[in-house]
């Protein structure tokens, strides 16, 4: 793979994954409210909505460079998968919390005005653990890459010392 492809697709997936969050998040609240109504509330949250959705684009950009072994053999990913999938779905759901009452107010179905309340009265903590599970999903990737470097690193040189000839 050229070196062009290996930094394109975990920038395009990091990008993607946090254009996919943001477009969650604005078409949510723009339902529920409107779009000047999502602006304000984004603009109001930034500093927690911001971090999250990079978080979750560098969550993103690690699980494509894990899974598709751009930068060295990874033997086993862990479970980045599904704290990639974890992630996202914490993410969307505390980002949504922030207007999940104005939902209620569009669909009064049985239930969903208490779920709505609650989520509304708990947002920030839900956005800070959606932002706590990007960075823990975030670590583990680091580490699994960190850990098979060293593996690559250390089956190297063993290559190396048997044979010395190829040096």
């Amino acid at each position: 793979m050229s070196r062009f492809k290996r930094i394109l697709w975990p920038v395009g997936a990091g990008i993607g994954g946090m254009v996919l969050l943001m477009g969650v998040y604005f078409a949510i609240v723009s339902w529920a409210e409107s779009p000047k109504h999502a602006l304000d509330l984004f603009w109001e949250d930034r500093w927690i909505v911001i971090p999250i959705m990079l978080g979750f684009g560098v969550q993103s950009a690690l699980y494509v460079i894990l899974k598709k072994r751009l930068f060295v053999p990874v033997f086993h990913t862990g479970p980045s998968g599904a704290l990639t999938g974890a992630g996202g779905t914490t993410s969307t759901i505390a980002m949504a919390a922030c207007c999940a009452h104005h939902v209620a107010d569009v669909l009064p179905i049985l239930g969903l005005t208490a779920a709505a309340t609650f989520l509304a009265d708990y947002q920030t903590q839900f956005m800070i653990v959606g932002l706590a599970t990007n960075l823990v999903g975030i670590g583990v990737m680091l580490f699994i890459l960190f850990r098979e470097r060293r593996k690559a690193i250390r089956l190297v040189a063993l290559n190396l010392e048997s044979n010395p000839q190829k040096v």
